[in-house]
């Protein structure tokens, strides 16, 4: 990690060159009929949204939920976690009553009008045009315009809502099917932004996922005031959004945690993240714990400062690894006067990637610092 302040002037520097950038060509920038890029949560759900009580669930005699329980209550944000095929989609099958347990209960609350972001995308019809998908789906409310659209209320141009999910006027008559993976999350997403919701059910929603739409959803769930279920394997995502964590330990058990991945990572203290599917994981002796601890000690780190410290390198070759599509991307001196909204957010989330590289370079220089110290 040598070179490490020489890199931290050199992100600040262009930090501030891309804000001064950014800053001289905002007033350039005009959206027609730009919509106000947040869910509407609509009415207001009951307080208590779901409760499920002991619910089990075993395909062909496989156990994959055992004696769940959670009291879903509004506002919250909870997210599932845990390896690729253990249960995670059909336990939120279960919550929404879309499949019903083996045992236990399941019960919602009041007023709740839920949208989902499915998995297999199956809420857009693939031999379709982005624009069909928008104007011919009954739920989305269309005011009976072949070329408008209802948004949350207000009739809407087709092709002018589309522009506010990164899509040209170009791409509004082709078929889903020729989209990539991020193309056809932010077509979604402008389906489920479209119309009130005040329960969000987000299955895998980062996969595939391009910077722009990362960052959009993220916006999006900033200014929610509904509730929220998740699956997603992307760490930062879940400690952004997640209020708790549900840990799938294999076998049908489950764990609830309090916070995002981070904080679900420092409560299990150092036990791993994931038991295996097949087998229990046996439990570390008191002895093998406290020379654990001890090792933690003479580092002169906290057990928590240790893991973001391991951490840390991983976190930054990846934000470099992002920095550098970006900057790849705003190279292209046409981009501004072609798609200057793509501009706009790539702009923004390459300042925001170097503010939060330049963050984790300070930590870690502190963190070694603090372990050169005790040595």
């Amino acid at each position: 990690m040598e070179g490490i302040s020489a890199r931290r002037k050199r992100n600040q520097g262009r930090v501030r060159a891309l804000q001064a950038m950014k800053a001289e060509r905002a007033a350039q920038i005009r959206r027609q009929g730009t919509a106000d890029l947040q869910l509407d949560s609509g009415e207001q759900s009951g307080r208590k949204v779901i409760e499920a009580k002991g619910i089990s669930k075993a395909y062909d005699g496989n156990l994959i939920i055992k004696d769940f329980s959670l009291t879903l209550r509004r506002k919250d944000r909870v997210a599932f976690v845990g390896p690729n095929g253990v249960g995670k989609t059909t336990l939120l099958r279960l919550l929404m009553a879309s499949e019903a347990p083996d045992r236990g209960t399941v019960v919602h609350g009041t007023n709740l009008e839920p949208a989902v972001f499915d998995q297999g995308r199956e809420g857009l019809n693939p031999e379709m045009s982005l624009w069909d998908n928008l104007t011919r789906d009954p739920q989305m409310g269309v005011s009976g315009r072949s070329d408008q659209v209802m948004v949350r209320g207000a009739p809407r141009h087709v092709v002018g809502y589309l522009k506010d999910f990164l899509f040209d006027e170009a791409q509004a008559r082709a078929k889903v099917s020729s989209l990539s993976g991020g193309e056809k999350a932010r077509l979604l997403l402008a389906k489920l932004m479209a119309r009130a919701s005040n329960l969000l059910v987000l299955d895998e929603p980062t996969n595939d996922l391009d910077i722009e739409s990362l960052d959009l959803l993220q916006d999006v769930l900033d200014g929610y005031d509904g509730t929220v279920l998740l699956i997603s394997h992307d760490r930062d995502f879940l400690d952004r959004v997640a209020t708790s964590t549900v840990l799938f330990e294999g076998q049908g058990r489950t764990t609830l945690y309090a916070g995002g991945w981070s904080d679900m990572v420092a409560q299990r203290g150092n036990t791993g993240v994931f038991a295996a599917p097949e087998t229990e994981k046996p439990r570390k002796s008191p002895r093998k714990e406290a020379q654990s601890e001890l090792k933690s000690q003479k580092s002169g780190l906290s057990f928590s400062e240790k893991h973001r410290f391991d951490r840390l390198p991983a976190e930054m070759e990846r934000l470099e690894a992002e920095i550098g599509k970006l900057e790849e991307l705003l190279s292209d001196p046409e981009l501004f006067t072609r798609e200057p909204v793509k501009f706009e957010k790539a702009t923004t989330a390459l300042v925001e990637r170097q503010e939060k590289l330049s963050a984790a370079e300070e930590d870690w220089l502190m963190l070694a610092e603090k372990s050169e110290a005790a040595s």
